[in-house]
């Protein structure tokens, strides 16, 4: 039997993950019909993408997931019978400030969707597939005891952002459970990688060193994180949409932990060395202050279930990353400034007034 064409809407693809996203389906999937929709907010950026803006299988709209008739038509108009979302607000630091825009974006958005595609599939199911992004924050904090986020660890979101992302994973589930829509969850860990927004950790403070500006701690480091690397989760998201089970929940990690502190020094010591200056140059760079409100202690997801079931895993050890990662922002200047000129820059102010005050 031919199987339909397939129209698949990709949410925050000018965003870093899901542009990654975007040009992995629309390179490797040239029958498939791919629309990214994004709202670009700040850290939406369409020069992510400007390799594949010309591709005949790529639709750029320009939109917000809370517009739910705008959603609805656009449903509609391009018969679309796969979505992958990925859009969502996503800074800790700006959750906590600003918690109403997270509980907006990252629930009504979503519900949005889900109602669109509701309403557009009307019960007709079959090919079609409704893949919602999250985050491994939504499991709460763990000890140092060697244990680890399972799909089975119950939910206890400790900030606005992950409780906004746990809101939102209950309401694709429930929306299986009531109507039969058919979807999937992922649950990931710390991305890093190309075409970040230099409000997260890695590329800020790659930036950071390049300028010598200070590189800020919260606490004393001791929190711990589990880094993937962003090529390798395009991957597990094209294998699970592809192959991923109905209504099943999928945690995508890196087997990965570093210490907070102990990442910085790596990042610290690889910018030094390929710029040619001698070691521990921008040590003094690093400045502890006041931690984070409900700040996680440690965070490490358990992938197996993913490499048993699908056969995925990481591709990269970290130290192979972070030398990626570096010599592309050391390669890229251009697109940091751009940035980092625009909107960015009044945020970032206001980011170092919090962390400094």
């Amino acid at each position: 039997m031919v199987q339909p064409k397939r129209n698949i809407l990709i949410t925050g693809g000018a965003g870093f993950i899901g542009s990654h996203v975007v040009r992995l389906f629309v390179n490797k999937y040239p029958e498939y019909h791919i629309y990214n929709l994004d709202k670009l907010t700040y850290a939406g950026n369409l020069e992510n993408l400007k390799d594949i803006e010309d591709k005949p299988n790529y639709t750029f709209i320009k939109e917000d997931i809370c517009n739910y008739e705008a959603i609805l038509e656009i449903f509609q108009k391009y018969n679309i019978n796969g979505v992958i979302h990925l859009a969502a607000e996503s800074h800790v630091d700006r959750s906590i400030k600003d918690p109403f825009t997270f509980a907006q974006t990252n629930v009504m958005g979503t519900l949005s969707l889900l109602q669109a595609a509701k309403v557009c599939w009307d019960g007709k199911y079959e090919g079609k597939r409704f893949y919602h992004i999250s985050t491994d924050e939504v499991y709460g904090s763990l000890e140092f005891d060697g244990t680890f986020f399972t799909e089975e660890t119950k939910y206890d979101p400790h900030s606005p952002y992950s409780a906004s992302k746990a809101s939102s994973d209950h309401f694709v589930r429930a929306y299986h459970d009531t109507y039969g829509l058919p979807t999937i969850v992922t649950n990931c860990s710390n991305n890093y990688g190309p075409y970040q927004f230099p409000e997260k950790l890695i590329p800020l403070f790659i930036n950071n060193i390049l300028e010598g500006k200070p590189l800020p701690v919260y606490g004393k480091g001791e929190n711990v994180r589990d880094w993937l690397y962003v090529e390798d989760h395009a991957r597990a998201i094209d294998l699970i949409f592809h192959e991923g089970k109905i209504a099943d929940t999928y945690n995508i990690g890196g087997f990965n932990e570093w210490k907070n502190i102990d990442l910085i020094k790596v990042i610290i010591k690889t910018v030094d060395r390929l710029l040619g200056k001698p070691e521990g140059t921008s040590d003094h760079l690093i400045t502890y202050v006041t931690d984070r409100a409900g700040h996680d202690l440690r965070y490490a997801i358990d992938s197996n279930k993913l490499k048993n079931e699908l056969g995925w895993e990481p591709s990269l050890q970290f130290e192979e990353g972070i030398e990626k990662t570096v010599r592309w922002y050391l390669d890229n200047q251009k697109w940091i400034k751009n940035i980092t000129s625009g909107g960015y820059e009044s945020y970032y102010n206001t980011i170092y007034k919090y962390l400094f005050k």
